[in-house]
């Protein structure tokens, strides 16, 4: 179980950067920030906040709040049926955002990821996005993305969403949400 006064501290950081990117929550909106840990324990190296606007059958709206060099670790979103898979919109809000897909690996990424995580990280890459840029992610994409030094505010566009269904390549993360 994760400690109430840790979630409470990462959902004020998370409102702060909200507010720092201009985007005004109703105070519902701010009792739905997700505290996403990954069941890791070390949410201020590997988490995400996520408020979720909407996740019906056929599309979904959130923002993704990170610290930082916080990271959202390597994952996938799978084949669920004759669900394909999630593409998303990735639009950055605030802050800059490290986004790492297959491809040819950057020589010198921006990533600052602790060795003991740097294992599970096996695309490279390196896409950066700054305010008002963005990236589309099609179905089955492997990735991760870090916020750059001042914390990054995203907004996800896409199919919907089935968080709870995707693959990390760290078989230590548990997704479980914590409000």
């Amino acid at each position: 179980m994760i400690d109430r006064e840790l979630i409470d501290r990462g959902k004020t950081e998370a409102k702060k950067l909200l507010e720092k990117a201009g985007i005004a929550i109703t105070e519902e909106e701010a009792g739905r920030i997700e505290f996403c840990d990954y069941g890791l324990g070390d949410f201020d190296v590997i988490g995400t906040e996520i408020l979720t606007y909407v996740n019906t059958e056929r599309v979904c709206a959130k923002e993704m709040m990170l610290k930082p060099y916080q990271v959202c670790p390597e994952h996938i979103h799978p084949r669920l049926g004759d669900y394909p898979g999630k593409e998303e919109t990735f639009r950055c809000r605030y802050g800059e955002v490290y986004l790492y897909i297959p491809g040819e690996p950057c020589a010198n990424p921006k990533a600052k990821i602790p060795g003991e995580y740097r294992k599970y990280m096996s695309v490279w890459h390196e896409i950066v996005l700054r305010p008002g840029e963005q990236y589309i992610l099609k179905e089955k994409t492997l990735h991760w993305f870090q916020a750059g030094p001042e914390g990054a505010v995203i907004s996800e566009f896409s199919t919907p969403s089935y968080d709870e269904k995707d693959i990390f390549t760290d078989p230590h993360i548990k997704r479980e949400a914590n409000y």
